[in-house]
C-alpha cells in the first residue's frame, strides 16, 4: 500500500465523494421522473418545436452568399472556410 492510501481522509474529500454521489442520485430520478412524464403525455419531452421558414428576403440573401450582421444591420459576405 502507499502512503497515500495509508492516510486517514480528510472531511472535505468525504464531503466532495458523497456530494458527487448525491448529484448523480438526483440526476437519475430526475431522468426518470422526466421519462414518466413523456410517457405520460405521450409524446417527445420537452415538445419539438416547428422549423421556421425563411423569409424571401433571407433565401436570396443565402443564395448570393451574403449573411446578415444582426448586431450592426449590415449584409458582408460569408467567409470561405
Amino acid at each position: 500500500m502507499s502512503p497515500e492510501e495509508n492516510r486517514p481522509r480528510t472531511l472535505r474529500e468525504m464531503e466532495l465523494e458523497v456530494e458527487a454521489e448525491g448529484r448523480e442520485w438526483m440526476r437519475r430520478r430526475l431522468e426518470a421522473k422526466v421519462q414518466a412524464e413523456a410517457d405520460r403525455c405521450g409524446g417527445v419531452f420537452p415538445p419539438e418545436g416547428v422549423q421556421g421558414v425563411a423569409s424571401a428576403a433571407a433565401k436570396n440573401a443565402s443564395a448570393h452568399g451574403l449573411r446578415a450582421d444582426r448586431t450592426a444591420g449590415v449584409v458582408r459576405a460569408k467567409s470561405k472556410r
